[in-house]
């Protein structure tokens, strides 16, 4: 219909036609109580029609009709009423997020404006709820997959034999599941960018039953629990889920929903950056990490100590560890599950197509939650050594592949931000490490790790010797190695004197530990500034075709699963019957 009223040479006279139906549609939109929720729903569909009918939004005149009959209010409308989102909510969240992206970056979008300076509570609430339903029905439906393939006992005995085939079928699930979520995820995403009331209405709405559906209606009532996941599923009912993204009975609508939903599901999305659309969307979701971890408000939630829970984050199946990996945290702050999502990302993805864009968002997600600590003097309970282990191990992989990686991208980029995590930790660890013997720790794995610093040390000497295209950053990563030098340098001499005065060849983890503890006086470190220095997100421009391809793949992906039955004609016919 859409492609017909555009480009067709006799289109023209379909236009008037065209103009009553719309009329009509604003109409049922605009007169709340005149019009039953079938006509509502088509009205809907219809919108749909028209916005998906084309592969590039900003080159389609029906929509800027459509922005200038001004429905926005219409459709929050809609969001706030809890009979009307249960039934439409999708659709409105849809076509709103659709209408955000129109013309984007080309001139003043007034849905761009009116989203960002929304302040209705129970609107934003409703966007949330929409969201939550359509990530909820995502995390059961591959929990379900995932726990038939794990009890799966005549595959279990053939792993070994069809490893590859196994993980192909539900790799298969996965991609088909993710992209259909992704206009949800990029909705998500508009809101926390733009709305800076959205993540602190969700975390202080109190919970209540009124979860939406599903897109296309999926979700049944009994589905699979995705709490702390006990060994055998729980079923339960998503209409009594809070109603927030954000914790749980007990709490003002907070944190469960970042913690179940958003950390799970980036945690099985994640899984898959070998395909490009797969890719994408890791990037969006890491992309909306970055713009919560910016958030002041977010942040205090994400480092409440009393809002602590047990998180099952799903795990990439590898060789070297067995396919059911799943790892469950201790119960901890919501902040340290982002932290093991992000150490979990890092230590998963070390292949040949080599996600760098991909690891460059998951740093600056870090370093951003370290400036926060800093910040805020705030000293968090986590296990810092499997950050420090997995940063290390990230190097180690860079300059192993050297040879293969430093042809297509720049490595430096990605090494000096790496290096300057561990900088970060040295200059300022003081004000955030939870123990002094954390500080000792850190020390330790650099000690005991030296080989792989003195060889990026040497990969960046020689770029910076020669008159590549890296000597710049080749440079700049030398000045960034300085203070690991120096504390290599410092106490590696110091425990060979050790050895050798006490006639030993390997010394234990706690005597190099005592030997580090009474030699800090004597190390001269350099003070590094501007390690808690990011620029803040900008989508523009960096991320513009990025956006601009990511709505075209959501038109294409709706637009080839979009059913419309037109809410069954027979229903309507009865609700306005002829005389």
């Amino acid at each position: 219909m859409c492609r017909l009223l555009s480009s067709w040479p006799g289109s023209t006279a379909m236009w008037p036609t065209f103009r009553n139906c719309w009329t009509f549609a604003i109409c049922s939109f605009k007169n709340f109580d005149e019009y039953t929720d079938s006509i509502r729903g088509l009205c809907l569909k219809l919108i749909i029609i028209l916005i998906i009918g084309t592969d590039n939004l900003s080159q389609s005149t029906l929509i800027e009709y459509i922005i200038m009959s001004s429905i926005f209010e219409c459709l929050v409308k809609l969001l706030s009423d809890v009979p009307t989102r249960q039934k439409h909510g999708y659709d409105v969240v849809l076509i709103i997020t659709l209408l955000v992206n129109y013309r984007k970056y080309d001139a003043t979008n007034p849905y761009v404006v009116k989203l960002s300076i929304l302040d209705d509570e129970l609107a934003l609430n409703g966007y949330g709820q929409v969201i939550t339903a359509s990530l909820t029905d995502f995390c059961n439906q591959y929990n379900v997959e995932h726990v038939e393939n794990q009890n799966s006992s005549w595959f279990s005995s053939l792993t070994n034999m069809v490893g590859s085939m196994f993980i192909s079928e539900e790799g298969a699930f996965r991609s088909q599941q993710i992209r259909a979520n992704n206009a949800l995820l990029l909705a998500f995403y508009e809101a926390v960018h733009l709305n800076r009331n959205f993540i602190t209405t969700l975390a202080q709405t109190q919970t209540d039953a009124s979860s939406p559906p599903s897109p296309n209606n999926t979700l049944h009532n009994n589905i699979q629990g995705l709490g702390d996941l006990p060994s055998m599923p729980v079923a339960f009912d998503v209409n009594l889920q809070p109603s927030n993204l954000l914790v749980t009975t007990g709490k003002s609508a907070a944190v469960v929903w970042l913690k179940e939903l958003v950390f799970l599901t980036v945690s099985i999305v994640m899984q898959d950056t070998k395909t490009e659309p797969g890719a994408n969307t890791v990037k969006l979701c890491f992309l909306i990490l970055g713009c919560i971890s910016e958030d002041q408000y977010a942040n205090s939630l994400m480092h409440d100590v009393s809002l602590a829970f047990k998180v099952r984050l799903h795990r990439l199946p590898m060789r070297h560890r067995k396919l059911a990996s799943d790892k469950t945290t201790s119960s901890q702050s919501l902040v340290c599950t982002l932290l093991d999502l992000l150490v979990e990302f890092m230590l998963s993805h070390m292949m040949k197509k080599f996600p760098m864009e991909l690891y460059v968002l998951c740093i600056g997600i870090i370093q951003r939650i370290l400036g926060y600590q800093k910040k805020c003097r705030i000293r968090v309970n986590y296990v810092w050594k499997e950050l420090w282990t997995a940063l290390i191990a990230l190097l180690r992989f860079i300059v192993q592949n050297e040879s293969y990686l430093g042809k297509k991208m720049n490595i430096f980029e990605l090494c000096i931000k790496v290096v300057n995590i561990l900088n970060f930790f040295i200059t300022y660890g003081d004000n955030f490490l939870p123990t002094p013997g954390s500080y000792d720790e850190l020390y330790y794995e650099i000690i005991r790790m030296h080989q792989v610093f003195d060889n990026v040390s040497s990969m960046a000497l020689r770029y910076s010797m020669s008159e590549g295209d890296f000597k710049e950053d080749a440079l700049k990563l030398n000045n960034a190695l300085f203070n690991v030098r120096a504390i290599i340098k410092h106490f590696n001499p110091k425990i060979d004197q050790w050895l050798a005065s006490s006639n030993l060849s390997t010394p234990t983890e706690d005597q190099i530990l005592d030997i580090v503890k009474k030699n800090y006086d004597s190390l001269t470190l350099k003070l590094q500034d501007l390690l808690d220095h990011y620029e803040r997100y900008t989508e523009k421009p960096h991320y513009t075709s990025f956006f601009t391809g990511m709505v075209k793949s959501i038109l294409s992906d709706t637009r080839s699963n979009f059913g419309c039955c037109l809410q069954n004609f027979t229903n309507i016919a009865s609700e306005y019957p002829t005389h």
